[in-house]
């Protein structure tokens, strides 16, 4: 038997174009990874949010490398070198899952998902807006998020895509 509302959240997301749907994983993840990283000591949650979001960024990767893929070289090429970033933190929090480690990651989806959804930005509450206006117009769940940049993160860059034409 089939829960009706996670079955409405799965259309929704079916019918959304892919870089907003794409964007509000992205945020989303953020969002569970902060939850995450507020309770330092449940290792298990750290590692099972981390496993997530490194399978969400191997989709992407394997997107970016396939040859009919239509985003530029130049952002294909940054993204798949700030996607090496991700599988080296991911498998380093595996390992050793440590709170004081997923703000880098909390930033990068922020960043990527603000730009896949429209909006570059280095403010992680205007990320967290878009992504709780995407949520709302397509009637999926909405959650707070902190603000959590790691001032030792590597910024990412905004990014702009033309996977849409």
């Amino acid at each position: 038997m089939s829960n009706p509302y996670a079955s409405q959240q799965r259309a929704a997301l079916e019918n959304a174009p892919p870089q907003a749907a794409e964007g509000y994983a992205l945020i989303e993840l953020a969002r569970r990874l902060d939850d995450a990283a507020k309770i330092p000591e449940n290792l298990a949650a750290i590692r099972e949010v981390v496993r997530l979001n490194w399978r969400v960024w191997t989709i992407f990767q394997a997107e970016l490398v396939d040859p009919e893929c239509q985003t530029p070289r130049p952002i294909r090429e940054n993204l798949l070198n700030l996607s090496n970033f991700i599988d080296k933190r991911s498998a380093e929090l595996i390992a050793n899952p440590e709170a004081a480690k997923l703000p880098v990651l909390i930033n990068i989806n922020r960043q990527i998902g603000a730009g896949l959804l429209g909006s570059p930005s280095d403010d992680p509450e205007e990320a967290e807006r878009l992504r709780r206006e995407f949520a709302e117009q397509n009637n999926l769940p909405t959650g707070q998020a902190d603000n959590g940049a790691d001032q030792n993160a590597p910024t990412p860059q905004p990014v702009a895509t033309d996977r849409e034409a």
